[in-house]
């Protein structure tokens, strides 16, 4: 079970000043549990088997299972909330399947990067998935065409609409482009925003197809909702609202960045997925806690110094996995060369690990706030839980912020600027 560890919360915040803000916010976090009416249209994700129950998974690998048979590799088209839930999942726990790889194309203008996606592709059966939304994003909608053009040099007409599966908002442009084309065609959420659609068909499809077990993925997400739900519990037991209130609370004492860190560089995607998340989220308005993050041990050669020592604008949320796997497992053996490391003969790294994750936190809780969110262990049910608990605690925020937390009017402005530029080019 996720669980919100706030003995190195440090300085600045403490846990009875967390306590008493969310007592006062018990009406705030009704309203949320309940999902408010105001909000509606873009609640979809608040109950995890609206879009993810249990037939619909079912539904959902039947048709990874389909595509498997005729492929081996699986091209989701998306940028920003259509593809980094399964890229946060899938960097955290690896691909399972060698014999069937997910490659990411949609997320990029760069015609080096494109022309490396491409090259990936070369000697493999490719199923192409364009997710959007809203068919009129540039980054999408030229992958799309651009890998349309690679399958026509690569295939036969006749195979091309069998290769490609789209996702979009029924009657939009990309539904009447697979309907001309024979491409198939599924439905976007229309009540969730992109940067929740985790636990929806947008990235469960490719987790599916990668060997992902999507069913302990949300399970894990359905668990964490139940919880984070529960209305009789009290308020400052709600780990969600705690999160959301420490948060709340260093932006109160002028701390203007939230520095995700964790000591597993898998753990990377995930902190790119929350940045999304919050940083479309709550950005509004001149307010907000800017979401960076941080992979350590690497990056205290770096950051570190500033964590430590500079401008004490920042809060650090740490991400702690308890349990190692098998695999994580690595003893460090004696040598016969005098090196100084001695000391480390016989030592697991797991743990030589944990001993820099406990100096760090205990060195940088001495100035400003450390809560850590710890992770039993690193697996698909596991993951679920973050991911929701991160959504939920999000729409906390962004409430206590008194900013929306479901639009993005920033984002808007520069797509304008940069299509009058191309179309008037």
């Amino acid at each position: 079970m996720l669980r919100l560890n706030e003995a190195s919360l440090g300085a600045r915040v403490t846990s009875d000043d967390v306590t008493r803000a969310s007592r006062a916010s018990g009406e705030l976090l009704a309203q949320v549990q309940k999902g408010e009416v105001c909000y509606r249209s873009s609640l979809g994700w608040l109950h995890v088997d609206e879009w993810a129950s249990v037939e619909q998974l079912v539904r959902i690998a039947e048709l990874a299972s389909r595509l498997r048979a005729e492929t081996d590799t699986f091209v989701l088209i998306g940028v920003g909330g259509s593809n980094n839930a399964a890229r946060a999942v899938l960097r955290a726990l690896g691909q399972p399947d060698s014999t069937h790889q997910v490659v990411w194309a949609g997320n990029t203008l760069s015609p080096r990067a494109l022309n490396e996606m491409l090259a990936s592709l070369e000697g493999h059966e490719a199923v192409i998935d364009c997710v959007a939304k809203n068919f009129e994003t540039l980054e999408p909608g030229s992958s799309f065409r651009l890998l349309r053009q690679w399958m026509s040099a690569h295939m036969d007409a006749s195979q091309i609409a069998r290769h490609i599966v789209c996702c979009g908002t029924p009657k939009s442009q990309l539904e009447k482009l697979c309907t001309d084309e024979g491409y198939a065609f599924t439905t976007f959420p229309p009540n969730v925003g992109g940067r929740f659609t985790a636990f929806t068909p947008v990235h469960l499809l490719a987790l599916a197809y990668a060997g992902i077990d999507i069913h302990a993925l949300v399970q894990g997400a359905r668990d964490e909702e139940r919880r984070l739900r529960q209305t009789s519990a009290r308020p400052e037991d709600n780990a969600a609202l705690r999160y959301a209130q420490i948060r709340h609370l260093a932006w109160e004492e002028g701390m203007r960045v939230e520095l995700l860190s964790s000591f597993e560089p898998c753990l990377s995607g995930v902190s790119l997925w929350w940045q999304q998340l919050f940083g479309e989220s709550e950005g509004k308005g001149d307010r907000g806690l800017l979401p960076a993050s941080a992979q350590y041990s690497e990056d205290l050669h770096s950051l570190g110094q500033y964590v430590q020592e500079g401008t004490p604008l920042l809060m650090e949320t740490l991400l702690d996995v308890l349990e190692a796997r098998e695999s994580d497992r690595l003893v460090l053996g004696g040598t016969d060369v005098a090196d100084g490391f001695d000391y480390l003969d016989g030592m697991d790294f797991w743990d030589i690990n944990k001993a820099s994750f406990h100096a760090t936190r205990a060195a940088h809780a001495r100035r400003l706030p450390c809560p850590t969110i710890e992770l039993e262990r690193l697996d698909e049910h596991t993951l679920g839980e973050l991911l929701y608990f991160f959504m939920f605690s999000c729409y906390l925020s962004a409430r206590l912020l008194e900013v929306n937390p479901f639009n993005q009017p920033g984002v808007e402005a520069y797509k304008q600027l940069m299509f009058r530029t191309l179309r008037g080019a």
